[in-house]
């Protein structure tokens, strides 16, 4: 608003002064109309009671079908460290305001316009959002109305949970350009590492996650829901109750509880079972003195629902 003001003043639209009649002061003016006009391409919002603790992330760009651009990353890396700074937030929505479009992938036509420079930086950015994303403490969940193409598919990968409607389409055609998944490029000297080769096949298998890179095919909601893509397909336009249901169950459990289960499954996918044991019980000793844990037992001695504090 400040830019908005100056702007003005300088063309002469405050304080009753009118400006100079010229095509440069008109150009400003219209600008500014134009920056208070335009939305950001994405929303944090959190809910109110009684779904305090549930915060939605929207992604907003509908003149680009929520293509990861410059803003939208951005955008994307500006909500992940407010729900990082939040001490109230239990669970993520992760949706998109656009019709019929989840995301579509990365701005290639943004991309095209970059020097060598501008690439290394944008990808080591995407990158390190993605991680970011997939490392918050707290459940995540996908909800996937339509296309979810490339970085689109990734960034939904990203997360914990997934729910589709029924009108929903997959894919990474990364191969068809002659690249692969995880990677965009930049007159194919410049790489960056988003996740797509490696998230996949721990979800749906090597074998399979092999078959839909190479050939790059779409696939449907109903065969997401068959290879563990999403959790749940459901009728199109439904996924957001289907997913608000699930983060309100979720939102009733003991938020510690939550995290660290979280952090003993991600990190003890990583290693073999004997290290994953000792995660698990690190991660056991941080839930067995807290308040929450004792409210637990109280609540079901005294067959009442448990009041949590994330204490």
């Amino acid at each position: 608003m400040r830019i908005l003001r100056g702007i003005l003043a300088v063309s002469g639209h405050l304080a009753g002064r009118r400006a100079p009649a010229n095509n440069v002061h008109l150009a400003l003016f219209s600008r500014a109309l134009q920056i208070l006009a335009q939305q950001e391409p994405v929303r944090l919002q959190k809910l109110s009671a009684p779904d305090s603790g549930i915060v939605e992330m929207r992604l907003e760009r509908p003149e680009a079908r929520n293509a990861i651009g410059r803003e939208m990353l951005q955008g994307l890396r500006s909500a992940i460290e407010k729900v990082k700074a939040d001490a109230t937030a239990n669970v993520v929505l992760l949706a998109s305001s656009v019709p019929k479009v989840f995301c579509a992938g990365a701005d290639l036509k943004e991309r095209r316009l970059m020097s060598p420079c501008e690439v290394r930086e944008f990808v080591n950015s995407l990158r390190s959002t993605f991680l970011s994303f997939e490392a918050l403490s707290i459940p995540t969940i996908a909800i996937v109305e339509g296309a979810a193409f490339g970085g689109g598919l990734e960034l939904a990968l990203s997360c914990d949970l997934r729910i589709c409607g029924e009108n929903a389409t997959f894919s990474l055609p990364e191969t068809g350009l002659a690249i692969i998944p995880g990677y965009v490029f930049k007159m194919a000297l410049y790489f960056c590492k988003a996740g797509g080769t490696q998230r996949l096949p721990r979800i749906v298998g090597k074998s399979r996650a092999k078959e839909l890179i190479f050939t790059g095919r779409r696939f449907d909601a109903v065969e997401a829901v068959t290879m563990g893509v999403v959790n749940y397909c459901v009728p199109a336009g439904e996924a957001y109750k289907r997913a608000l249901e699930l983060a309100q169950e979720i939102n009733q459990k003991g938020p510690l509880a939550i995290r660290m289960a979280k952090k003993a499954i991600n990190q003890g996918m990583e290693v073999d079972l004997s290290a994953g044991l000792a995660v698990e019980e690190e991660c056991y000793e941080q839930v067995l003195h807290t308040q929450d844990r004792l409210e637990g037992l109280a609540a079901f001695a005294e067959k009442r629902k448990p009041v949590y504090t994330g204490k």
